[in-house]
């Protein structure tokens, strides 16, 4: 699997997704918002009508004093105005008003402050002279004080109460959708046969979403039993021909008057032909359903295997500057297909040797089922050589050929890890050849 000469520059890390808020999140803020706009607004509204109204009130009323005193003494010349606790009548003729009244232009004022107390005047100008008419209404206005801050707690105790009530509402009307959404999201892909179901009470839009994603698990279903029998039958047609040319490269191989030019090239058809007989065997892998690979599971001893696939793959680093060390090996056993580990890793460790010039590819084993190799790399720099490595590990066939691309996809499909992590020098390759507990 070679790598390009020299790759592009390692992809930025994409940042991370925002935190999306939920649907009743965003109803729920829609309806508080709506709810919390139209109290301020009916407040607003009270407010202006009630001082609209209170107007009126004391137009009409002030209007009415005025026009008796002014009938009165124009029929009686010996009637006299007596002020009362709340209400004084003020003549620039004989009794002039105080300072804040007498600046007052002729109609009707409210809140006037005289002496800390507020007033409501009515001024007119009546045969060259100006009469003044002031309402006390300073215990009126604290009473109105008092009274718009009861309705002020009453509409913030309105308006939390409602936003109990909606909050209650919304999350009744969303919990189908919510339950659906948990059902989507605990699909997993590696099972056959799944279904979204939904409540016979369930909204005609849930029936179409539940309608749409059993018809896509069902055409999915259908897709992947099409590639297992598509891969399962070539796999098993090309075995044939391929155990034919490794038979006769054996064959061939055992004739003592071969040319030592001729033996070279039959070696070249013997290796060639087991590496095509590893890559079916991992297409059958894939073709099986992960629950059916246990039985045909076998116990691998790791710390003997290892040893024999180095070994296998030591003529690889013959003309270049390499050499293959391999760590002390604890003893470790696994239940796994013997051919497929063998497959996994020696891919592994044929990438590594292309991927490197010169220096020490160091083999390791630890108790726990995982492999790690280290090699030294192309001289490229660590950061590159991880892009190279993360963007094949993704998936990504880039310079990487088919091998690197279908031992991923075996790791997914045997539940085993395979990372890719920039080292010292090199590239540091880890399978753990065991499935999470």
């Amino acid at each position: 699997m070679a790598t390009p000469d020299r790759p592009a520059a390692p992809d930025r890390p994409a940042a991370p997704p925002r935190p999306r808020s939920s649907l009743r999140q965003r109803i729920l803020l829609g309806l508080f918002g709506y709810t919390a706009l139209l109290s301020i607004a009916v407040v607003v509204q009270g407010f202006v009508v009630n001082e609209h109204a209170e107007h009126l009130v004391w137009t009409s009323l002030m209007n009415t004093e005025m026009d008796y005193f002014v009938e009165r003494s124009r029929s009686d010349p010996d009637y006299r105005w007596s002020d009362t606790q709340a209400l004084s009548l003020y003549d620039s003729a004989t009794r002039p008003p105080p300072r804040e009244l007498a600046a007052l232009a002729p109609g009707v004022h409210d809140e006037v402050v005289v002496a800390g107390v507020e007033y409501v005047t009515l001024v007119r100008d009546i045969d060259g002279r100006r009469l003044t008419l002031a309402l006390d209404i300073d215990d009126m206005e604290h009473r109105e004080f008092d009274l718009a801050l009861t309705i002020a707690g009453s509409a913030v105790t309105t308006l939390l109460l409602l936003g109990v009530v909606i909050g209650w509402g919304v999350r009744r009307l969303v919990r189908p959708l919510t339950n659906m959404a948990q059902r989507i999201g605990g699909l997993r892909p590696d099972r056959s046969g799944q279904r979204v179901d939904v409540p016979e009470s369930a909204s005609s839009e849930l029936v179409v979403i539940a309608d749409a994603v059993n018809d896509y698990l069902q055409r999915n279903d259908r897709f992947v039993e099409r590639e297992r029998a598509f891969i399962d039958s070539a796999s098993h047609e090309l075995r044939t021909p391929i155990s034919v040319i490794a038979g006769a490269a054996e064959i061939a191989l055992e004739q003592n008057e071969l040319p030592a030019g001729a033996r070279h090239q039959i070696n070249r058809i013997r290796r060639t032909s087991r590496d095509v007989e590893q890559l079916i065997s991992l297409l059958l892998v894939l073709a099986k359903d992960p629950k059916r690979l246990s039985a045909n599971s076998d116990r691998v001893a790791l710390d003997h295997l290892l040893p024999e696939i180095v070994e296998d793959h030591r003529h690889l680093t013959r003309d270049k500057d390499l050499t293959l060390a391999v760590a002390p090996l604890p003893p470790c056993e696994i239940l796994a297909p013997l051919p497929i580990v063998q497959a996994a890793i020696g891919n592994l460790l044929r990438n590594a040797i292309e991927n490197s010039d010169r220096g020490e590819i160091a083999i390791r084993l630890h108790p726990d089922a995982t492999v790690t190799i280290d090699d030294p790399g192309h001289g490229m720099t660590p950061e590159e050589i991880s892009a190279i490595y993360a963007r094949v590990a993704r998936g990504g066939r880039e310079g990487g050929g088919i091998g690197l691309d279908l031992i991923s996809r075996l790791c997914e499909h045997l539940g085993w890890s395979l990372r890719f992590d920039k080292a010292e020098r090199g590239t540091r390759t880890t399978l753990v050849l065991k499935a999470p507990e």
